[in-house]
This record gives structure tokens, sequence and C-alpha cells, in this order.
């Protein structure tokens, strides 16, 4: 091992050691080390030594992670501004690389804690007014079909765009990367509001359905854009947007159940007086508060994130072998009593689902696990839940092939068989790098890299239906 490569091995024993100290459960400390190694390994390949690449590696990584953020406050404060100065890139002052004065190298002030926290609270509000601003048009949140119809357009943008400016304000972006980050909202808007929908003669049109429930995954993808700080190239970098999006969910599902008991208590205070709310709930109070807290769930991942770092391998641990079970039932009863997949729309909807969550488990369990460990009965259980996902699927997708065949194609067949194929061939990509993995042939740092890359394709394929369906299939 050369001189740099020494270095780079004892700056990361440092963080080992801080991060013992910090009593961080395994998971988190290698995942620490492998962030660090992988954006210090890819400066130094720019060029950059051992201790300027380490630098430059702690100062991206605080900006999306807390628990990396103290480590390098401790870091700085230990080398003190002169030792800063000196390991810094030439020509390249203390402050610029530690995103702090020389005098203070702390990141972690409380006045920016504040500072942030007041940023989310604005964020928040903010949002909750956008929801509420469709009506200075007309438009109610419970109204009209023409109201309905808005907000199906709409939806995406009360909330989504906030959360890309918060990442782009706390990381830092600068004007032209903000400038490019704002065009798949602008794109996305246009689309969503100049297509003629209202050419459909019978009820919603199936175009504009399909494009509302994709423009969120499409603004998503960009939101992790944002989330990334100009690292989305790099491999840890989409693997942090694939755990934070997973972490998110959990935290918004722990508020909304909070905001239903909350809610109840309300409605039950009001009712003892003889007054009835629930339009003013249903009309202004839920849907504010449930953007809003998109917002809040979202900086709470970003601040408590030792708070969940045994969670997403607790739900990956439980949930893997239980729904494998399931698959493994159902195919034996498929075979045991000669039944086939009812050959409908909504079969093919249900599959779609079922490989969704089969791919949120897979990925669980990537984000949960060691890069380092050797292949272990969990591994053996998510191949095996990959495997049986696939297999099931392959059934469904013959018998409503016949189907399609027979009746042709419709924007909602078409939909539902896309993203089953792309789901399909995410996962039987990953049940191969796995079985090679089980057998000792590929390192577990393959399959992390296969859907890490295959993001892109669930963008494009949103794109394709956001922009494409309602102009082939005649605005219906």
């Amino acid at each position: 091992m050369d001189g740099n490569g020494n270095i780079l091995e004892e700056r990361l024993a440092r963080w080992r050691d801080y991060a013992g100290r910090r009593g961080l459960s395994d998971y988190a400390v290698a995942a620490g080390e492998s962030r660090l190694r992988e954006s210090a390994a890819e400066l130094q390949r720019a060029g950059l030594t051992a201790d300027e690449s380490f630098l430059i590696a702690l100062k991206r990584l605080a900006e999306s992670d807390a628990v990396i953020r103290d480590f390098a406050g401790e870091y700085w404060r230990e080398l003190g501004p002169a030792a800063v100065e000196a390991a810094s890139p030439a020509g390249m002052p203390a402050a610029a690389v530690t995103g702090m004065p020389a005098a203070d190298p702390s990141a972690t002030t409380a006045a920016g804690h504040r500072r942030e926290f007041l940023v989310i609270m604005a964020l928040a509000v903010a949002a909750g007014i956008l929801v509420q601003a469709p009506r200075l048009f007309g438009y109610r949140f419970i109204a009209d079909e023409s109201a309905a119809l808005f907000y199906l357009r709409n939806a995406s943008f009360f909330v989504l765009p906030l959360l890309a400016g918060y990442f782009a304000w706390k990381r830092r972006l600068n004007r032209r990367q903000c400038l490019w980050l704002s065009l798949p909202f602008i794109a996305a808007a246009l689309f969503a509001n100049l297509y003629p929908y209202d050419r459909a003669e019978n009820g919603t049109p199936a175009t504009l359905l399909l494009a509302a429930l994709h423009l969120p995954l499409f603004l998503w993808l960009a939101v992790g854009l944002a989330y990334a700080g100009g690292r989305w190239r790099e491999t840890a970098a989409r693997m942090d947007f694939i755990r934070f999006s997973g972490e998110l969910f959990i935290y918004y599902a722990l508020i909304a159940m909070g905001g239903g008991v909350l809610t109840g208590l309300t409605f039950a205070l009001f009712y003892f007086i003889d007054l009835e709310i629930a339009d003013l709930a249903g009309e202004w109070l839920l849907p504010g508060c449930a953007a809003g807290a998109v917002i809040v769930a979202a900086w709470l991942v970003e601040s408590r994130q030792r708070v969940m770092e045994n969670i997403a391998p607790l739900l990956a641990r439980v949930f893997t072998p239980l729904v494998a079970l399931v698959l493994l039932a159902f195919l034996a009863a498929m075979l045991g009593t000669g039944r086939g997949v009812d050959a409908q729309r909504e079969a093919l909807i249900g599959f779609d689902l079922l490989l969704a969550l089969v791919l949120g488990l897979l990925l669980y369990g990537i984000s949960a696990r060691r890069p380092t460990d050797k292949p272990n009965l969990f591994d053996g259980l998510t191949a095996l839940l990959i495997i049986s996902a696939i297999l099931a699927d392959a059934v469904a997708l013959s018998a409503i092939a016949a189907r399609i065949t027979e009746f042709g194609f419709s924007a909602n067949k078409t939909a539902a068989l896309g993203e089953n194929l792309i789901l399909l061939v995410n996962l039987g990509w990953a049940a191969w790098l796995y079985i090679q993995f089980l057998r000792g042939r590929a390192d577990f740092a393959a399959l992390e890299r296969w859907q890490t890359a295959y993001l892109p394709v669930y963008a494009l394929w949103a794109a394709l239906v956001i922009a494409a369906f309602p102009p082939l299939f005649g605005f219906n």
C-alpha cells in the first residue's frame, strides 16, 4: 500500500474510533466508512492527495449526513486551523474546504440548527398555503370535477419544488445548478397543464390519471438531484437517496398516525360543545397539514438519521421472509389446483405493486447491509424472494399478454405492462447478481451499483408516460 493509501486508512480508522465512541450500529459505521472511502478515492483519482481528498470528502458528506457532520466538526477541531490549511489543496483556504471560518471549525452550531428549523417551518407553512392557493381561481379542495382535475394535474407541485429548494439551500447549490434543477419542474408543469385533457368524452381521461400517478415519481427523482448536491453520479449518493426515501416514508407514516389521533381528539372536543368542524378540517386543515408534513418529515430524516439506523434493517428482516413465504404459498396453490391468473388489467396492476414491494424490500436490504459481510441466511432469503416474485409475475404476464393480444392496447394496459417489464428487468438482473454473490463469483457492491444505476430508467419511463401517452392515446 502506498503512502496515500496508508494516510487514507489512518483517517478512516479515526472515523471508526469516533463512531465506536458514539455507540453507532455496525451498519452505520460501515456505511459511513464506505461513503468516505468512495468519495475520497474519487478525488484521489482526480489528482488530489489523500489528505486533500479526505478533507473535501468530509465537507461533501457533512452537508447531507448528521453523523459525519459531527465527526467532521471534531476532526477539524483536533487538527486546528493551521493543520487544515496545510492539508488543503494548494491555494485553497481552510474555510473553503470546511465551509467554516478558520477560527471556528465547528459546522454544527446552535445558530445553524435554529436557522434550518426556521427555514423548514417556513417551507412547511408555504406548502400548506400552496395547497389552498387554487381557491383564488375558484377551485376548492373538495368540490366539483373541474377542481378534481386541477388538483390531479398540479398536486405534485405543491410540495416537491419546495423540498427540492430545501436541499438546494442546504447543499449550497450555486445559481447554475439551481437553474438546471428547476428545468424538470418547469417542463413537468407545462406538460401537466397545457395538454387538452378535457377532450375526453367519458369521465376523467385515463392518460391524465396516468400522468398524475407518474408526475410524483419523475419529480421525486428530480428532488434526488438536489439531495445529492452535485454528487448524483456517485453510487453512494444515489444509495443515500434511496435510503432517505424509505426513511421519509416511515417518518411520514408516523406523523400521519399522530395527526390522525390529534384530529380525532379535536373532533371529539368540539363535538362536546356542539360544534361541527368536519368541513373546516377536511377542506383547510388536513390538506395543508398533509403537505407541510412532507417537508417536516424530510427534515427529521436529515437531522435525526441516527434514530433510523436500526429501523430499515428490522423492516427488511421481518418482511422479506414473510413475503417470500406468501409468494411460495401462492405458487404452490396455483400448481396444486391448476388455476391460472385472472387475465384482467387489475391483475397486472396488482403484480406491478407486488414487484414494487419486492424491490422496496431489496433496496432496504441493500441499504441495511454491511458491504463487506459474507453471504448469510438473509441473503439467501432475499434471493428466494426475488426469484419467487419473478416466477409469479411470469405466470401472470403470460395470461395477460394473451388478453392484450386479443383485445388490443389501451393507455392503462400499456402503462401497467411497461412498468411491469421495467420492474421485471431490474429484479431479473438483481436475482442474477445475487446468485453470483451467493456463489462467491461477484461482490455485493455490484448489486448496489446496479440498483443505483437503474434509477434514471424510472425517471425516463415516467417522463414518457407524462409527455407521450396523452397524444398517443388521444388525450383519453
